[in-house]
């Protein structure tokens, strides 16, 4: 006799009808801000291609009268591509497990699926934020912010941009520079660098550690200039929870997001963003894969979807690398 590996039997469960109150308490948080936040749409493809443009510096224009048309050369906009990444979760029951009168119904197979459910979508929040390269191939990586984002950017010492190549079509992962505290100045400076650029920042995405950081610069003198009192009454400006900074050059909204409390290496960096020049392409929308099959007295799901993020025009977006994000230390 043989059990399949991994699965779920009756004697391991926690939940079985004991003295257990019959309410599954998740504590784990299902926030995920930047996914939440930008649109999602569909892709036939495993690379999808895109292109971005750019204007022209602003410069003197004064034509002779009666003058000649002639006709500057038409600048091509780039190609850009990101790969899809497929993403699974997965649980394995025995039947008896799923029989028996159960408190909170926290292992049975409904609550798994949702569960994984969840797990899913935080892992693609993780995928955004995380500082990896793009990859094809049979195991594909989608590239994520770090690798993407090469202008509007403030790094520590020795600290050195990725950015999309165009002659691989592969984004490149950022080198890490030296820690530093997150400070108004570096919001700013980048804050400026965006506006330069064109970019019109509308949110500001921050491990829970360097919100709490930016709550402090409401006793900076100079930002007591920028102060203001919330139109809406849900959120604050630099005065109270900080939830909204307004400074020279533009007005963000500070979102704290779980998932990039998740390691030091994530942690480290503050996103500024435009929604408008984000969004998720699905090759594959998570689902049940129904054709799952096992020889054994269980019950087995798989949860799996494919899907890539596609950055209109990095430099839309800006980062402001290389701060403690976890800790004063760390």
């Amino acid at each position: 006799m043989a059990v399949i590996s991994n699965t779920f039997q009756s004697p391991s469960a926690k939940g079985n009808r004991e003295e257990l109150s019959d309410v599954v308490n998740r504590i784990d948080p299902e926030d995920t801000p930047i996914y939440s936040m930008i649109s999602k749409g569909s892709t036939n493809s495993t690379n999808p291609e895109w292109e971005t443009d750019s204007l022209s510096a602003p410069a003197a224009n004064a034509q002779l009268e009666g003058d000649q048309y002639t006709f500057g050369a038409t600048t091509p906009a780039v190609r850009m591509r990101n790969y899809t990444q497929i993403m699974r979760k997965d649980g394995i029951l025995s039947k008896t497990q799923e029989a028996v009168s159960n408190a909170g119904k926290a292992e049975q197979l409904k609550y798994q699926k949702l569960k994984k459910g969840v797990e899913l979508r935080k892992d693609i929040e993780f995928a955004i934020v995380s500082n990896t390269a793009s990859v094809g191939g049979a195991t594909r990586f989608f590239g994520g912010l770090p690798s993407w984002i090469a202008t509007n950017v403030s790094r520590g010492a020795t600290g050195a941009n990725g950015g999309y190549n165009t002659g691989t079509n592969l984004t490149v992962a950022e080198t890490p520079g030296t820690q530093r505290a997150f400070t108004k100045a570096l919001l700013d400076t980048t804050m400026q660098s965006g506006y330069s650029n064109g970019a019109n920042f509308k949110y500001l995405a921050v491990s829970p550690y360097v919100k709490s950081v930016f709550v402090t610069f409401m006793s900076d003198s100079n930002v007591a200039a920028f102060r203001y009192a919330a139109s809406n009454g849900k959120n604050n400006s630099i005065v109270a929870n900080a939830d909204v900074y307004e400074g020279p050059f533009g007005k963000v909204a500070v979102v704290p997001n779980r998932v990039m409390a998740t390691s030091a290496a994530v942690a480290r960096r503050a996103y500024l963003l435009d929604p408008e020049y984000l969004s998720f392409l699905w090759l594959r929308r998570i689902a049940e894969d129904k054709s799952v099959t096992i020889n054994a007295d269980a019950n087995a799901f798989v949860l799996i979807g494919e899907g890539t993020m596609k950055v209109k025009n990095e430099k839309g977006l800006g980062v402001i690398a290389d701060v403690f994000g976890l800790t004063a230390a760390t």
